[in-house]
């Protein structure tokens, strides 16, 4: 039973990580409904989310590669010509860069703060409702920028509706879709800086996370399960964003919201 676990903890979080739907509050409700401490088993958090990583990476990764290679291309090079030519690429980083940075403060200044909300049910209900209210105001949005329309100030306001996804109920995926969407962003520009600003985000928890981990020194009984856990997340995580991509595609965004808005209303009268 315990492996089952292992496998259906993975699968779940493979399928909220890409989907607008808040991973975090999901983990949170679960540990509610079914009392189990597996949840605060922070190691096997830091495998499956790992497990997310690398499939989004994998999604993403001539998109990774050519951004950084005309990121520090930029940087390094002396040819005028070539600096022109790697100069929207290397905006694009910095446009990343300053997007991440209010989720990044924010995560540090207030992480106590923000683990406090993870106790509170009524915040997470309410926090599901806030996400569906989100994404419906959304439904008819119709953005022409591309990726390199994107401006500094457009950077800013999304990051720091990331930075309101801190809150467990709060999507990641979906407060910086709306954000996007809202700029005036079309939605493949939408889709890729929504996931483009996982990254820093997701590699500096797992670099804390990855502290933690060396410290623990008593995981090897529990290598296997947790690697099963990382393969099933890895897996799911990989249809999961197809779904998403090919709903935010064809206008369908709202549709998360009727979950998050049932989802919502569960949490609030199940746990008054």
């Amino acid at each position: 039973m315990e492996f089952i676990k292992y496998i259906i903890l993975g699968i779940i979080q493979g399928i909220t990580e890409p989907l607008p739907i808040s991973s975090s509050g999901h983990l949170v409700l679960i540990k509610n409904l079914f009392n189990t401490n597996m949840l605060n088993d922070v190691n096997f958090e830091i495998f499956v989310n790992f497990g997310s990583f690398l499939a989004i990476f994998y999604i993403f990764r001539k998109d990774i590669c050519k951004l950084l290679k005309s990121f520090f291309g930029l940087i390094f090079t002396k040819d005028q010509k070539k600096k022109k030519e790697l100069a929207p690429d290397f905006k694009y980083c910095l446009l990343i860069i300053i997007g991440s940075i209010p989720a990044g403060i924010a995560g540090i200044l207030f992480k106590d703060k923000i683990d406090t909300f993870s106790e509170n049910l009524k915040i997470l209900g309410t926090a599901f409702l806030i996400t569906a209210l989100a994404l419906f105001l959304v439904r008819k949005c119709q953005g022409k920028k591309d990726d390199y329309d994107i401006t500094y100030k457009d950077a800013i306001i999304i990051g720091l509706m990331q930075m309101i996804a801190l809150i467990p109920g709060i999507s990641r995926s979906g407060a910086v879709l709306v954000g996007c969407l809202l700029c005036g962003l079309n939605k493949n520009a939408s889709l890729k800086y929504t996931f483009m600003l996982y990254f820093p985000v997701s590699v500096a928890s797992m670099g804390l996370g990855l502290l933690d981990l060396i410290d623990a020194g008593n995981i090897g009984s529990l290598l296997f399960p947790y690697f099963i856990g990382l393969l099933f997340s890895l897996i799911v995580t990989y249809f999961s964003y197809q779904w998403l991509s090919n709903w935010v595609k064809k206008g369908k965004l709202w549709k998360f919201s009727i979950y998050c808005l049932c989802l919502g209303l569960f949490v609030l009268f199940y746990f008054r």
